[in-house]
């Protein structure tokens, strides 16, 4: 799918610890793309309480226009390559207009909550429902249904288990053809990474592609339960529609 101008944008809706910087990473390996990592963060951070807690938070809101509007006149008025890929939180949206997304392919990654809460709640203790994404993201399918606005659903497991496969068809349901350089890359940081890389991105770093899945072996925190019986309802619903 095209913008009227004739550029693919990638419009990537996700929580935290959802492989999402390992997808933006695989995306900059094209070399008809040109990534943009979480060009909403400051603006989400300016208009919540989040920066109170969000490690490095003043740096990121130094770091990017603060004005959400601003941001998707960006998006949508960037045009440097055939291909866009604009990596985003799902909870980063607030209360933007959403118009623009009739213009864009619309991506949802998800991740099984129980194996990325623990991972979530390592650098934000106390984590809740809205600072994870997964009722945001069942509001915004019912969102593009309504609407009817076409989206696709990714689910991080599905990928690891096979990234050629569900790659490829995720490429071909846009309408861009796979390239083999999405499955490897060089280890360390990228110019596009943000400020907050030094926080999030560290096993990113060290990678050369997309790590193999393994189940969690590690004990479910019991504190964390009620979030994660919160959450599971919503990730059932995405993961039965995401593609591979």
């Amino acid at each position: 799918m095209k913008s009227k101008d004739g550029i693919t944008r990638i419009c990537l809706w996700s929580g935290p610890r959802n492989i999402s910087t390992t997808l933006m990473y695989s995306f900059a390996q094209r070399n008809d793309t040109t990534v943009f990592d979480e060009p909403l963060y400051a603006y989400y951070l300016c208009n919540t309480n989040a920066d109170e807690y969000h490690p490095g938070a003043d740096d990121v809101i130094a770091s990017q226009e603060n004005n959400g509007k601003k941001v998707i006149e960006m998006m949508m008025g960037y045009h440097d390559k055939s291909v866009l890929f604009f990596k985003n939180m799902t909870h980063h949206l607030l209360g933007l207009d959403r118009s623009f997304m009739k213009d864009v392919v619309n991506v949802i990654l998800t991740r099984d909550p129980k194996e990325m809460i623990p991972s979530f709640a390592k650098v934000i203790e106390n984590p809740t429902i809205n600072d994870i994404g997964y009722a945001l993201h069942t509001e915004l399918v019912d969102y593009f249904d309504k609407h009817q606005i076409k989206y696709v659903i990714l689910d991080s497991k599905k990928i690891l288990l096979n990234p050629e496969k569900v790659l490829t068809q995720f490429c071909e349901q846009i309408g861009i053809n796979f390239d083999q350089n999405m499955l490897r890359w060089v280890p360390g940081a990228r110019k596009e990474d943000g400020v907050w890389a030094k926080y999030w991105y560290h096993n990113v770093h060290q990678s050369t592609g997309y790590i193999p899945y393994k189940p969690k072996t590690e004990h479910f925190p019991e504190s964390l339960n009620p979030l994660l019986e919160e959450c599971t309802p919503h990730y059932e619903k995405l993961a039965k529609n995401a593609i591979g």
